[in-house]
């Protein structure tokens, strides 16, 4: 099995620098594929100076997020990609731990770990939870749609993803459209039409937490709406088992108007709180959906109909 690391920049090289680091230092060998969304910083300069151990594309005009991690898959041979943004890096044995756990699961297409948060100092801020059982389990494909409605399986960053080449173009890659509003999420949306998805439940990667982040440029409402347009596509690919205790899609999006409506008000973004304010918040349900995201892990009734199947024991 052969990995392929794409890291995809614009204009960061002092970031970009750790995630090369971070992927040519990995206990395996891996192939690293760097796209570039024609900076001007000394980006190219910088990645041709490192020769043969890394692959490079530049786009000639600036074509946006999504567009530049189509063309660093074009240019990847491995079976599998890995994907990296240029402020995040990874666990030097992330592509260990992943192959490793994805040789175990015939049919996955797909693979997550937990990833920690850091400061621009690279201080720990939180990490992701873990969502199963053993340090790896795999989720049939005909329960990660529903699994995914709920949150109870979480994907996670390009960080955190993998994904088999063959099944990114299967979804003909990702969509320039939402260009880093949800452009991953949606990405994992189509990939899991496909096969099984493995979790690993080790930090094998750490995402940046900071002002200068692609998503911090969309306005709360524009996220929200995206939000609700990612829900939109989960439900309708869930599969014909879990059809008879599913929760209705407009309870879904009450509740993601809640939790947005919420944000804006811890952030003190009153503005965006009034533009998408709406009756969602007298919905019991809207509080009920809220309370469990938050207690995620006693909702015993929506994991019961969730299959986690250990590949990795403890």
């Amino acid at each position: 099995m052969k990995f392929s690391v794409v890291i995809t920049t614009y204009n960061r090289l002092s970031l970009l620098q750790r995630a090369i680091d971070s992927a040519l230092n990995q206990t395996v060998p891996c192939e690293v594929i760097v796209a570039d969304d024609c900076s001007s910083d000394g980006t190219e300069a910088y990645v041709k100076s490192l020769g043969n151990s890394v692959i490079y594309h530049r786009n000639q005009i600036n074509k946006g997020h999504a567009a530049t991690v189509n063309a660093g898959v074009h240019k990847a041979s491995g079976d599998w990609i890995k994907f990296l943004d240029d402020d995040d890096y990874l666990a030097p044995n992330c592509i260990e731990e992943m192959a490793e756990a994805i040789a175990l699961c015939p049919g996955a297409v797909i693979c997550s770990c937990v990833a920690a948060q850091v400061d621009s100092h690279e201080v720990e801020l939180s990490r992701t939870p873990q969502v199963g059982p053993g340090l790896a389990f795999y989720i049939p494909q005909a329960d990660i749609h529903y699994g995914m409605l709920l949150e109870l399986v979480p994907f996670g960053t390009p960080a955190q993803v993998a994904c088999s080449r063959d099944a990114f173009w299967q979804t003909y890659g990702w969509d320039s459209r939402l260009d880093a509003n949800c452009d991953d999420i949606d990405s994992w949306i189509r990939i899991a039409q496909f096969g099984h998805a493995v979790f690993v439940n080790q930090c094998l990667a750490y995402r940046t937490i900071w002002t200068g982040a692609y998503n911090q440029k969309f306005s709360l409402a524009r996220r929200l709406n995206t939000n609700i347009l990612m829900k939109e596509k989960i439900y309708a690919l869930i599969d014909e088992k879990h059809q008879s205790y599913l929760p209705k899609l407009q309870n879904i999006k009450n509740y993601l108007k809640l939790h947005w409506i919420l944000a804006a008000l811890k952030h003190r973004k009153f503005q965006s709180c009034l533009s998408i304010l709406d009756k969602s918040i007298f919905c019991p349900i809207s509080w009920w959906f809220l309370l469990r995201s938050i207690f995620w892990r006693h909702s015993h009734f929506y994991n019961l109909h969730l299959r986690k199947l250990v590949l990795i024991k403890s």
